[in-house]
């Protein structure tokens, strides 16, 4: 027997889709309360010192953070191609906005304090909201799309033509999802700053972190709603090949109104995902307003992990719909790599995950603590 036999194509391809969910959990949870505190700084902080008591509480995790969204765009790039093929195309103006945010992120972080001058912080200030917000934004929008459809089809050649615009992505329905996914994230690096710090910002973050967690709440309500309502799900309507070539071609597929909820029917315990996106930023709510800051980080992580949940368990086996050819829509059973590539990642993932898991623990047990303001002042071991 081949060594890579032991798994089957089925059990493989389901697996890197539970993977691939993870580790945009995984970068949603850790560098989610970065983006949330970039956000935050502007109104958690007043005084240049209490700014940068806000920065400093990020300052030494944010870069091992986006190892997540590294690892989960490999994981595209080489389990799922042709989703990475289509996404990474066609989301291309916007992928490059995301990509202005994270970059001037790290550039805000090192310019800011160079220069005592107030008007020149405040602006680095508002370049740390700016790569906050955006990519929070932006990301939520991307999912909303993705609930939607996206406007690309394949050639007889299984050439990709997309046939979507930037604006277009801008649509009532995913500008709603990307609203969501700010204020879950805003309620999430409230969660961090109210661990991390004390006195003023601690109350402050309390303060934006609570409105955030009933928005959190009300948004994504209307969000299922609206899917619900006024949106078109996907289903196949041929036999399902879950071991077939990865050729998307092969199966038919139509639009159908309600059809991003069938999982939820035919498997109800598949609600628990939707139910804690609901039922977690309310607990994250009351646990901020008790100043339970670590708790209160627990449960906003936890709204966003089901919240996240709750689109893969709805979309399931798609990965990637598709608006103008619902057969060209690309599903967990037939865009994936080669048996053998999805072995030899899982093998090679199995290492060094859980090499990443411990490290990254450690970083955060040597680092653990609030952040001092006065050893900021007094220039006494602080980056920034």
């Amino acid at each position: 027997m081949i060594l890579h036999e032991l798994l089957s194509y089925e059990t493989l391809r389901l697996v890197w889709w539970i993977l691939l969910g993870v580790l945009l959990i995984g970068f949603a949870v850790t560098d989610g309360f970065d983006l949330g505190t970039g956000i935050l700084l502007p109104f958690a902080g007043k005084t240049d010192l209490e700014r940068r008591v806000i920065i400093n509480s990020i300052g030494p995790v944010w870069e091992g953070n986006q190892v997540w969204l590294i690892l989960g765009g490999g994981a595209i790039f080489a389990a799922w191609p042709q989703l990475y093929a289509v996404s990474f195309s066609g989301f291309y103006l916007a992928m490059f906005v995301i990509l202005t945010g994270l970059i001037l992120r790290p550039v805000a972080f090192k310019f800011r304090s160079k220069r005592e001058d107030p008007r020149w912080r405040a602006r680095w200030d508002w370049v740390l909201f700016f790569s906050g917000v955006v990519p929070a934004l932006i990301f939520g929008v991307a999912v909303g799309n993705v609930l939607l459809g996206v406007p690309f089809r394949f050639t007889y050649d299984m050439h990709i033509l997309y046939e979507g615009t930037f604006f277009g992505l801008l649509n009532p329905f995913a500008l709603l999802c990307g609203l969501v996914s700010v204020a879950m994230l805003v309620m999430h690096g409230a969660a961090w700053l109210q661990l991390k710090t004390d006195g003023e910002v601690a109350d402050r973050a309390r303060r934006y972190g609570s409105v955030a967690a009933v928005a959190t709440v009300a948004l994504y309500a209307a969000a299922g709603v609206a899917l619900w309502q006024a949106v078109d799900g996907y289903r196949i309507t041929s036999a399902i090949i879950t071991e077939g070539p990865s050729n998307p071609l092969f199966k038919t597929a139509q639009a159908a109104t309600g059809a991003w909820f069938a999982n939820f029917e035919n498997h109800p315990w598949t609600w628990a995902a939707p139910v804690l996106g609901l039922a977690a930023p309310l607990l994250a709510l009351v646990l901020m307003r008790a100043r339970r800051g670590g708790l209160a980080l627990l449960a906003s992580g936890a709204a966003i992990a089901g919240i996240i949940l709750g689109v893969g368990a709805a979309m399931f086996p798609f990965i990637l719909p598709s608006s103008l050819d619902p057969r060209a829509s690309l599903t967990v059973w037939d865009s994936s790599s080669s048996h053998l590539t999805l072995f030899i990642m899982l093998v090679v993932s199995s290492v060094f995950i859980p090499l990443i898991v411990a490290y990254t623990s450690w970083v955060y047990k040597v680092l653990w603590g609030k952040v001092d303001g006065e050893a900021i002042a007094d220039h006494r071991g602080h980056a920034y």
